[in-house]
């Protein structure tokens, strides 16, 4: 799944860096670097919407419509 997600980068009081993203609540991450900080942000996002993913499915009929849709801006 490709996707393009917002990361708000910010200075850590204690050093280093901390990065949230907007579109998807409660995905935050932190590193010592920028790069870090995104890299950390990407496997929290990843497994985010893993986890809402499953849980959503979990529990549907056999028999439900379920196909990919593409968005683009």
């Amino acid at each position: 799944m490709k996707a393009e997600y917002t990361a708000i980068i910010e200075k850590a009081p204690e050093g280093g860096y901390w990065a949230i993203c907007p579109e998807v609540p409660g995905a935050n991450g932190q590193g010592e670097t920028i790069g870090e900080a995104k890299k950390s942000l990407k496997e929290a996002i990843k497994l985010i919407i893993e986890d809402r993913r499953e849980d959503f499915l979990r529990g549907l009929p056999n028999d439900v419509v379920r196909d990919k849709i593409m968005i683009s801006a």
